[in-house]
């Protein structure tokens, strides 16, 4: 039974983190450290001495290593003993440990399997894995609903609705708005951004984020991905969620309501505090910031250029169709951003290979992880011809 902490926050139950070694999952690290609250388990792709000294720092956590080489499975044998594990079934065991607040910082697809284990468990699945409800929104909720686990949104844009939305009523809200930054293209032309290279589309001027994210925050894929992601969460039809570029990054999505109030969550661009806010929901805790002054701070907003980065509505398109429709988007964009990153295909292309493979790659029903892994594998093939044609081109 969860006892008291003496400043009034409900004791926390240990925490997953799967994908300890990225992004996010160092800086949930960084969150438990000061909530003092155990983590239990880690997991990481591949056996870094990264993930080694993680592993040592936290001396009763299960670890697991999804595709170590030989050498690595060796290694952490011989330093963790029986408390490391490898290969998928391990994380899949790993999430679906009960009584966990699971951290999904998965890159990829690969996070799907281990959102549903973790929900189907009962579990709290604090999601940072867009993959998961983008390409298995269908799926993803038909887990939730069987298993009495619970998803609470760690991106920032969708933190920011999830608490817009704390104690208000469905039926109550008339708009949910999700802000971009713009990326580091906002306000060019088409010709303009024919030869960007993949330097200039990485230097994010707001956030610090893996290659990928960048890349899609660069096309505003991601912000595609995000109104998917909030049809999901919020069973909110797609006339009903707009997008708005907003350069500072302090207001981080709002809600408009029927009465027309705008209810918008403001701060400074931090993943530790909507990492926090998982974890600790629906109780409030003292953060890593400190007050935010709004003297002085002025706010922008402005529509996107849909002309210019087609992504945002190739992301809508995939939303209304539904099925699989996301699913082919986001490995199709995968595919894409990995070929402009090793520089075979152009930044303007990326748009252009999601959108064939969503032309060619059939939409169907899925109603299990089998079923997306199915169409993400068909998708990422086709996607990988339109890449050689189009690198053929030149």
């Amino acid at each position: 039974m969860a006892g008291v902490l003496l400043d009034g926050v409900a004791e926390l139950k240990p925490l997953t983190i799967l994908g300890v070694t990225g992004s996010i999952g160092k800086q949930t690290l960084d969150v438990a450290r000061a909530l003092r609250t155990e983590v239990a388990g880690i997991a990481a792709y591949r056996g870094s001495n990264q993930l080694l000294a993680i592993a040592r720092e936290l001396p009763a956590a299960r670890v697991v290593v999804v595709a170590p080489s030989e050498s690595e499975r060796e290694q952490y044998l011989a330093a963790l003993g029986s408390r490391v594990g490898f290969g998928q079934d391990e994380l899949l065991a790993l999430a679906a440990v009960p009584e966990r607040i699971v951290i999904n910082g998965v890159v990829g697809a690969a996070g799907l399997a281990p959102t549903v284990a973790g929900l189907r468990a009962g579990n709290r699945v604090a999601l940072a894995n867009k993959e998961s409800l983008v390409a298995g929104g269908p799926v993803v909720v038909a887990a939730a609903a069987s298993g009495e686990g619970e998803i609470i949104p760690v991106d920032s844009e969708h933190s920011a609705l999830w608490q817009c939305l704390v104690g208000e009523q469905a039926a109550a809200v008339r708009r949910l708005i999700l802000t971009a930054s713009g990326g580091p293209f906002r306000g060019r032309t088409k010709d303009e951004l024919r030869a960007v290279s993949v330097q200039d589309a990485l230097a994010h001027p707001t956030w610090n984020m893996g290659p990928r994210i960048t890349i899609d925050s660069a096309t505003l894929m991601n912000k595609a991905f995000e109104v998917i992601e909030a049809h999901y969460l919020y069973a909110i039809p797609y006339d009903r969620i707009d997008v708005v570029v907003h350069p500072q990054s302090v207001v981080h999505s709002l809600v408009e309501f029927v009465d027309g109030t705008l209810k918008a969550e403001l701060g400074d661009p931090d993943m530790r505090v909507p990492i926090q806010y998982a974890i600790t929901y629906p109780e409030r805790h003292q953060g890593p910031l400190d007050t935010f002054d709004l003297v002085g701070t002025t706010l922008d907003f402005e529509a996107p250029d849909r002309d210019v980065f087609p992504c945002l509505e190739l992301g809508y398109w995939a939303g209304r169709t539904g099925r699989s429709a996301p699913a082919v988007l986001n490995a199709a964009d995968e595919v894409a951003v990995a070929a402009f990153l090793a520089e075979r295909i152009p930044f303007a292309a990326i748009a252009d290979v999601v959108a064939s493979t969503l032309n060619r790659v059939p939409v169907v029903d899925l109603s299990s992880v089998a079923d997306v892994l199915a169409v993400d594998g068909e998708a990422r093939k086709v996607a990988a011809e339109y890449v050689e044609v189009t690198e053929r081109a030149g």
